[in-house]
């Protein structure tokens, strides 16, 4: 076998190996869906933006979230029932890139069960459906994580 052979073999089985280069400053996009009306599954879901929020960033990065809430997770959202509400409050001043979506047909179907207007939480917007908002988001590039 002819040195150049070998050397260029050893270096193509190094590069092979090796893990790709990473840019500094990659921008991240994450979908977290919640559709139970459990107190500790909306706390896990905001947990998980904490939790990436401070890991991205001390690599640089810059990470976008949106919490989407239907069925009975829309209860996260709701200002009268929400066991989570103080904290959606305070994350929404403090952590940039995060938003919440509340599905428009939960919100109608609640509304209708329970006679009333039912009020949601400064920071959440309605989106057409919840399911929907979440293809979307993926179709988008987005990570999807369910708590």
């Amino acid at each position: 076998m002819k040195p150049w052979f070998l050397l260029m073999a050893v270096a193509w089985a190094m590069a092979a190996g090796a893990p790709p280069a990473r840019a500094e400053g990659q921008a991240h996009k994450l979908v977290i869906h919640v559709d139970e009306n459990d107190k500790t599954k909306m706390t896990i879901a905001l947990n998980i933006v904490e939790q990436t929020v401070k890991l991205w960033q001390d690599r640089g990065d810059t990470v976008t979230f949106e919490i989407v809430a239907h069925g009975p997770g829309l209860h996260m959202l709701r200002a009268d029932t929400s066991p989570v509400k103080k904290r959606i409050g305070l994350m929404s001043t403090e952590i940039d890139n995060l938003s919440f979506s509340a599905c428009a047909n939960t919100l109608r179907k609640q509304e209708a069960k329970e006679g009333k207007t039912v009020p949601l939480v400064p920071e959440a917007r309605t989106v057409p459906g919840g399911v929907f908002r979440i293809m979307q988001l993926q179709e988008m590039g987005y990570s999807y994580v369910r708590p």
